[in-house]
């Protein structure tokens, strides 16, 4: 049984490669970089490369993407090749060669403006049935794709899965202020409260798609850690998020303390993840109570994935401003 796994060079893609030679299972890597996890070097904008790519092919996990770090260098063009076109190809290649599966990895982007409340708001309460309003060309592009998937199906009834994934890179945050203001790490321990993932859960609820697909059909999932939150504390998360945070953990504040770290004043959106536990069996293992148990013991928060995949990036060039050119 033979997996293709697109983007094997880049965070996730690296991750469910590891994962699935680790289980003895047969993963071809493809990217457009050379690395350790990639077998097939090219393009998905190529379909002649994707049609090939696809022989002997029964499962598809489709991670290649340009991310929103790469806005500002790269041209909405640039994302409608890869993202739409690139997607594409890779859907109707695979409906070709009668494929088992297809996982597609979206992202929690397609929201955009949607997750952004008004002054006097409470937080904004991310499920899947809130309707997307993408607020730059990642966002578009991804949405477009989400679309694709959902037509390849009814067209083909090739079994899709759609992953809206948080994040879980652990590059430096891309808002300045932020980095400013809080160590890379605190920052990204408190999102494991409300829109963060590790990738050793991204890449569980990977394989995950794959087996539960053939009886979803189609379907489109958010995949978060799991949130402590209820859509009562929506309103005091706006207000007073430490004071919400210290109800369901109350010696965070100490342990963070004793870290030196800082808990945001307010959270402005919650991603809701349960559909995903209820229709796929995901179980999340990091999230927030963990990362406290692992403060108090000493330990790092991170899973040995996590640890083994680290930090790529996103460019092959240095940027003085931050991790990215400007301010997505």
């Amino acid at each position: 049984m033979s997996i293709l796994v697109t983007g094997s060079a880049g965070h996730l893609g690296e991750g469910v490669v590891r994962t699935l030679r680790a289980q003895g299972k047969k993963a071809i890597g493809l990217d457009i970089q050379p690395s350790a996890f990639t077998d097939l070097v090219g393009s998905i904008v190529d379909r002649g490369f994707v049609e090939k790519a696809m022989e002997g092919v029964v499962h598809v996990i489709h991670t290649a993407t340009l991310h929103k770090p790469h806005v500002g260098t790269h041209s909405k063009q640039d994302f409608i090749d890869t993202n739409i076109s690139g997607t594409l190809n890779l859907l109707e290649e695979a409906a070709s060669a009668n494929v088992n599966s297809f996982v597609f990895t979206s992202t929690t982007s397609v929201f955009g403006e949607a997750m952004n409340p008004q002054p006097g708001q409470p937080a904004a309460w991310v499920t899947e049935e809130l309707t997307p309003i993408p607020k730059n060309i990642y966002g578009v592009t991804k949405l477009a794709a989400e679309n694709l998937c959902e037509l390849l199906h009814r067209k083909s009834s090739m079994p899709i899965i759609v992953l809206r994934t948080s994040r879980f890179f652990p590059e430096d945050d891309d808002n300045a202020l932020i980095r400013q203001e809080y160590d890379t790490v605190n920052v990204q321990a408190l999102e494991l409260l409300y829109r963060r993932l590790d990738i050793e859960d991204a890449v569980n609820v990977h394989l995950l798609a794959l087996e539960k697909a053939a009886s979803v059909g189609f379907g489109k999932f958010i995949v978060s850690a799991t949130t402590p939150f209820a859509k009562e504390d929506l309103s005091m998360l706006r207000e007073n998020a430490p004071e919400v945070i210290s109800k369901y953990f109350p010696d965070c504040k100490s342990l963070f303390e004793k870290k030196g770290w800082k808990i945001f004043p307010n959270i402005e959106r919650v991603y809701d993840s349960k559909l995903a536990t209820k229709e796929l069996g995901w179980q999340p293992g990091y999230d927030f109570a963990y990362v406290l148990q692992c403060l108090r013991e000493g330990m790092d928060f991170r899973s040995p994935l996590a640890i083994e995949v680290g930090s790529k990036g996103y460019h092959q060039e240095q940027f003085d401003q931050g991790p990215y050119p400007v301010e997505i």
